[in-house]
């Protein structure tokens, strides 16, 4: 499994979506691109006939059962599609659809072939819940059962400044965020002149977690820049692994203090996603609950003695995928105040020099829908998920100029998180907080 939280979920891409950015020129939708708009609403609270509004070719790679399955999994943290709130048409074929569900609204980009008039290409874009307030965000997050923890703080000369916060400062499991300690040393060494992204890195044939560079024979070469842009967009597990031996485990975990981690030292050794993986699914997670006992140095040992020899063919091959949470203690541990931290530190090292390269990595992926973003200057984000815990950390400028973070976590140790409600909440907060809206 990669642990990485999606911008959202995925119904298909099967055909180029165009309704990313509408046209200054208005078009009109066709009759028959509003008529499956109206027909997603049944589909979507699981009637519909799908062999009637879908065309073969995409049936052909998401069959209907796939389909219904993802459709009940937004449900799950969105309730039931209400109605069309909005089309967009950006073609006579193609559109930016808005449906109103019981808790929110989800957007799609729809397309259909002209000549069937059948969908050919469905992609989710965004969730956003339908709390009125941050403060009814904050309550609807701290009734999840678990832990959640949640800050929205503006940035300036100073110390972020606090605006709305539960559990700021409680140190949780964020997954994949972890990789913005990564990309901060990056950032600084790019500064410093030592390191450049042009600078190419030699595979050495090394195991690799999944991701895009799995298969790649040794003495391939990749830049930095290109794996550190694989590692915060889609977070790509083998990029960063790749990274992490590349700059020196030691090395990030000193970076910890700099960018404003208060609990530095939990989360040393620095584990890679593979080592995470391997503590977690070998010898049914054994090793995991010896590391448990172990102080930094013992860590260090059984990572060099036991874990790192182990081949991947060892671990668990159902590993998450049950959906339930593992050796949550063994994670990678940081507070959204920490996370603010870290955005405002990669902020003040990116507004010049080589680093400012981060900061367009840092917005390949905004981790909300093109409604909520487009409320917004500049989206940098970056997030993580397994099952049982979900961050999403947001670094947000203003039209005015003004910066700010949102950052916020859900952990429950005892079952899968509702990953579509978070993003949801999330993604509303981020509405919420435009200045002045």
């Amino acid at each position: 499994m990669r642990i990485a939280l999606a911008l959202v979920s995925v119904l298909a891409s099967i055909a180029p979506a165009t309704g990313q950015t509408p046209p200054a020129i208005a078009v009109q939708a066709s009759p028959a691109l509003t008529q499956r708009a109206q027909d997603l609403v049944p589909l979507l609270n699981g009637g519909g006939d799908a062999s009637a509004m879908f065309a073969p070719s995409f049936l052909a790679q998401v069959p209907e059962a796939k389909l219904r399955a993802i459709a009940a999994q937004v449900s799950v943290g969105m309730g039931k599609a209400i109605a069309i709130a909005g089309l967009d048409a950006v073609s006579a074929d193609g559109a930016h659809v808005r449906i109103r569900y019981e808790r929110g609204l989800v957007t799609m980009n729809l397309q259909i072939d002209p000549a069937s008039g059948k969908i050919v290409g469905l992609l989710i874009t965004g969730t956003s819940a339908a709390e009125a307030s941050l403060d009814a965000v904050v309550a609807a997050l701290k009734a999840e059962p678990g832990t959640t923890g949640f800050t929205l703080d503006k940035l300036g000369d100073g110390a972020p400044q606090v605006l709305t916060a539960e559990n700021g400062d409680r140190a949780a499991a964020i997954g994949s965020a972890f990789k913005l300690a990564i990309l901060s040393e990056l950032i600084r060494a790019t500064n410093a002149g030592t390191r450049h992204w042009d600078d190419m890195v030699t595979l050495d044939g090394a195991p690799l977690p999944g991701g895009l560079y799995t298969q790649k024979p040794a003495g391939t070469q990749v830049s930095i820049r290109e794996l550190a842009s694989k590692m915060i967009s889609i977070s790509d597990n083998s990029a960063t692994d790749i990274l992490l031996k590349f700059v020196g485990r030691e090395t990030v975990e000193a970076m910890l203090p700099v960018i404003g981690w208060h609990d530095a030292a939990r989360n040393r050794p620095l584990l890679s996603t593979l080592e995470m993986f391997k503590l977690k699914g070998l010898q049914g997670g054994a090793l995991g609950r010896r590391w448990l006992t172990l102080d930094q140095a013992g860590k260090r040992k059984l990572l060099t003695n036991a874990i790192d020899p182990a081949p991947i063919s060892a671990l668990d091959p159902m590993l998450f995928r049950d959906g339930k949470p593992v050796l949550l203690d063994i994670e990678w541990y940081a507070s959204p105040a920490d996370l603010v931290r870290t955005m405002d530190w990669i902020r003040r090292n990116t507004e010049s020099g080589a680093g400012a390269e981060a900061r367009a990595i840092l917005a390949i992926n905004p981790g909300v829908g093109p409604d909520v973003a487009s409320h917004w200057a500049y989206v940098g984000y970056k997030g993580g998920s397994e099952p049982g815990v979900i961050s999403m950390t947001l670094l947000l400028q203003a039209k005015d100029g003004a910066w700010y973070v949102l950052s916020g976590n859900w952990n429950n140790p005892d079952a899968a998180v509702d990953e579509a409600r978070f993003i949801g909440l999330m993604s509303r907060a981020a509405e919420l907080a435009v200045p002045g809206g």
